[in-house]
């Protein structure tokens, strides 16, 4: 299955931020909306330095999370594993409140995708990179070196995200126990994922990838608890349902609706 995966989002890759656009905007507007629920000991961000350059500039389209977490002077190291990391999408919500993020993907694709915005955005691979890796593996973390990588090895992580991938794992809660395990006490654990619903079409662009038709909030908790991190676990459900994206089929000729959520919990200290 991590085979499929790899090629799904490979071919995937140089088109899926545009796809995916407007569930990337609402998702990251959830995401800064809930930081304290999130319950991470976010970097303490100075901008008193830029604040008259701030009231006098405009707001540039080009400077997103990426640019801010940059010109800012973080005082706390705060690290961020993003797993399953595609494009960035977890990362760049959560960009300006760290001080380093690490993506891992299956898919070469993704990789280079999430490491070409690092570069536009003029960050420094100690700042913001991601590696192919596949940490779910049932025999162990692929390639075999991968925790000896540098950015892996270097420490434990405050904060970890799963943004939209556990429905693709074969065995999400070995991925989130893996997780568990790079997380320093008192870590987090936040993923975002869909809610129970009925199968795709079969001919649905991307339904061969998909493994789990959403997940209930007991099996989230139960997957939480058993990776350690379940302490404090909390589920919010978001809206009244969101589109994944155009490409993904319709349901009767109607586009295709989900139940989003956000769950978060945390390694005991």
């Amino acid at each position: 299955m991590a085979e499929v995966n790899r090629l799904h989002f490979n071919e995937e890759a140089s088109s899926y931020d545009a796809k995916h656009s407007k569930l990337n905007e609402r998702l990251t507007e959830e995401i800064q909306a809930r930081l304290d629920w999130i319950g991470v000991e976010w970097a303490d961000i100075d901008d008193d330095d830029d604040s008259s350059e701030d009231e006098d500039e405009p707001d540039k389209s080009e400077d997103g999370p990426e640019k801010r977490h940059k010109s800012s002077q973080p005082k706390r190291e705060v690290r961020l594993l993003d797993y399953a990391c595609g494009t960035g999408m977890m990362t760049r919500a959560l960009a300006p409140y760290t001080t380093q993020c690490v993506g891992i993907d299956i898919s070469e694709n993704m990789v280079a995708a999430y490491n070409a915005r690092a570069e536009y955005q003029g960050l420094s691979a100690d700042e913001m990179h991601a590696i192919v890796g596949d940490l779910g593996a049932a025999e162990g973390p692929r390639p075999a070196d991968l925790l000896a990588h540098p950015r892996l090895c270097s420490g434990l992580f405050d904060v970890a995200t799963v943004g939209g991938g556990l429905h693709h794992f074969a065995d999400p809660e070995l991925a989130a126990e893996r997780l568990g395990q790079r997380l320093r006490p008192g870590g987090v654990l936040l993923v975002w994922d869909f809610l129970p619903h009925g199968p795709r079409h079969a001919h649905a662009r991307g339904s061969h990838s998909v493994l789990h038709h959403g997940l209930s909030e007991d099996r989230v908790r139960a997957l939480f608890e058993r990776a350690g991190v379940g302490e404090g676990f909390a589920l919010v459900v978001l809206g009244s349902g969101v589109s994944p994206g155009h490409g993904l089929g319709h349901d009767d000729g109607e586009p295709v609706k989900r139940q989003v959520f956000l769950a978060r919990g945390q390694k005991a200290a």
